[in-house]
């Protein structure tokens, strides 16, 4: 399936620099604040709801430790400078292997097809120079941890009022943002892409609430841009995205130590 739908992003026009570049707006930095860093950890899994019981007879507490990635928190850090009047920006980032497994480089055009969306978001670009710090926390396209069946059972009987943050019914667990790396520092090329907010949205005030910008709500996709954008189609030259001045790309590593927290 995934070779059909490359196939027919393969044969659209690819983007033109006027397609891509955002007037008056350039990236003039991008850098991630902490080591990205994964390790394992020991989570408890309750499994009191798999074993039946009878009625008179008091539940009994069973649970088992299952290990699972994770990854140590970490801040994008975005200057962007903005030549005009205030304007909507979207915000995307994306990370994608440097090297293949066999050690070879990937093209631009082969790693933005092996590409993650780490995030996008909306902001309000001022007059100019912005700083952005974007929280691996935040992002919109992970969701958290499931509670628990005893947190459930706590907060059912509180009314539920603080089950706003499992609404979103789609998106990878934050823990797996990173994918695991390895002792030396797995190479990944970071980009980041600043885009025409205004054109970009389907639905207003997206810069002042972030749920459901990743995969919408009520029938409603936020991005006007297809899933991707603007990695999403092929790239026969790699200097269209490299001189655009909305556009910035890095190098980062993600480490795993072996650390595994009991």
């Amino acid at each position: 399936m995934d070779n059909i739908f490359k196939e027919h992003k393969d044969n659209l026009p690819p983007y033109t620099k006027a397609d891509l570049e955002f007037s008056g707006v350039s990236v003039t930095e991008l850098a991630v604040v902490g080591e990205l860093e994964t390790y394992f950890e020991d989570f408890e899994y309750s499994l009191i709801n798999a074993v039946d019981d009878a009625e008179g007879i008091p539940d009994v507490e069973i649970s088992t430790y299952v290990p699972r990635l994770n990854h140590k928190e970490f801040t994008f850090r975005i200057d962007v400078e903005n030549g005009g009047a205030e304007r909507l920006a979207t915000v995307r980032i994306f990370a994608w292997p440097h090297k293949d497994n066999n050690g070879i480089e990937y093209t631009f055009d082969e790693g933005r097809w092996n590409a993650i969306e780490l995030d996008k978001f909306w902001v309000s670009l001022k007059g100019g120079k912005t700083s952005i710090e974007r929280k691996s926390t935040e992002s919109s396209v992970t969701v958290p941890d499931v509670p628990s069946i005893h947190d459930l059972f706590a907060e059912a009987e509180a009314g539920g009022a603080g089950l706003a943050k499992f609404e979103s019914a789609t998106g990878l667990p934050n823990r797996f943002l990173l994918p695991k790396g390895n002792d030396r520092g797995l190479e990944f090329d970071l980009v980041v892409a600043v885009t025409d907010g205004d054109a970009d949205s389907a639905v207003p005030n997206l810069h002042e609430n972030t749920e459901y910008n990743h995969y919408g709500s009520h029938g409603v996709y936020p991005d006007k841009r297809p899933h991707g954008y603007p990695l999403d189609r092929k790239v026969p030259d790699e200097r269209v995205f490299e001189d655009l001045p909305n556009f910035r790309h890095i190098q980062v590593k993600v480490f795993n130590h072996g650390e595994h927290i009991h």
